[in-house]
């Protein structure tokens, strides 16, 4: 473990296998880095900044955003901070800035754990353990969730982590994921307003083909999956490695984002590729939204690999 005490993402646990390397943080407990060899895989923010774009980070209790950070669930209502203040929404859960702990590591894996205690618009308690590990077909991301309160709580999740093109930008690339529906949104708020299907539009990318200029910041549903119900989504770089990413059937959603809107020199630096089990305004709608029972837990799984 590297002790980065004045570095803003805190800690940094460094786990390896062979010619793979991983930085996951103390902050979010996301994962700020991830290469085989001299190649990124996942776009990684420096050590000396604040996280961008929730670089690597889990999206825990829900992902996306929660219109009005407002909610009913189970006969009372519920009002959360707004994290989007200009969109009026509240976003990306509540853990995202939050010191998480190493619970147990080993070289090529770690346990990094966290706890939700009521607060305001969320009173239940929830504890999360994530667990990243290197093996022979890359980094793997199993998240936990456990209702450890008297009652029963909502709960989505999904993480953020962008795929990276090595040295070039996106434009350069060239993206498949098999995708058969398109959720649409809002252009101010970025809220769900329905779904299209995607075939023979410009999002239809069941084909790879180069993403060019083309701005993404769309979740996609329907996901084709392989005999292991796992779906896939593949950036190809120019330099001809191909940075892979899947999720498990508890993620039903996959979200894309070209990250045109970070800061200038950060932009199309990456692909955004966050599995979620659940989309935007779920805490509201109720679509794909999971209800733990006391003493309940569940574990979702993601993983991304070069070739």
């Amino acid at each position: 473990m590297s002790e980065m005490s004045l570095s803003p993402s805190g800690t940094q646990v460094e786990i390896a296998l062979g010619d793979q390397r991983a930085v996951v943080v103390e902050v979010g407990g996301g994962i700020r880095a991830y290469e085989v060899g001299e190649r990124a895989v996942l776009d990684p923010y420096p050590v000396g900044t604040m996280c961008d774009g929730a670089h690597g980070t889990p999206l825990i209790p829900w992902p996306n955003r929660l219109e009005d950070g407002r909610y009913h669930f189970e006969g009372v209502d519920h009002q959360l901070p707004l994290t989007e203040p200009s969109k009026r929404n509240a976003a990306h859960g509540l853990l995202r800035w939050q010191p998480w702990q190493v619970i147990e590591r080993a070289t090529s894996w770690v346990r990094m754990g966290a706890r939700l205690f009521p607060s305001t618009g969320y009173p239940f308690h929830l504890e999360v353990q994530v667990h990243y590990a290197l093996g022979e077909d890359g980094l793997c991301v199993t998240t936990t969730a456990t209702n450890t309160g008297t009652r029963n709580c909502p709960y989505g999740t999904g993480q953020h982590p962008y795929l990276s093109p090595g040295a070039a930008t996106v434009d350069d690339c060239t993206l498949q994921l098999r995708a058969a529906t398109r959720i649409l949104v809002d252009p101010e708020r970025q809220l769900p307003t329905g779904t299209e299907p995607v075939a023979g539009t410009v999002y239809d990318f069941a084909e790879a083909r180069p993403l060019g200029d083309q701005k993404l910041d769309f979740a996609f549903t329907d996901l084709t999956r392989d005999g292991d119900g796992r779906a896939w989504a593949r950036l190809a770089g120019p330099d001809g490695r191909v940075a892979e990413l899947w999720a498990d059937h508890n993620h039903p959603v996959i979200q894309l984002y070209t990250g045109d809107t970070l800061a200038p020199g950060r932009r199309r630096r990456g692909l955004a590729v966050e599995p979620m089990t659940c989309p935007a305004n779920a805490f509201r709608s109720g679509d794909g939204l999971m209800v733990l029972e006391p003493g309940q837990a569940v574990s979702t799984t993601w993983g991304v690999r070069l070739s």
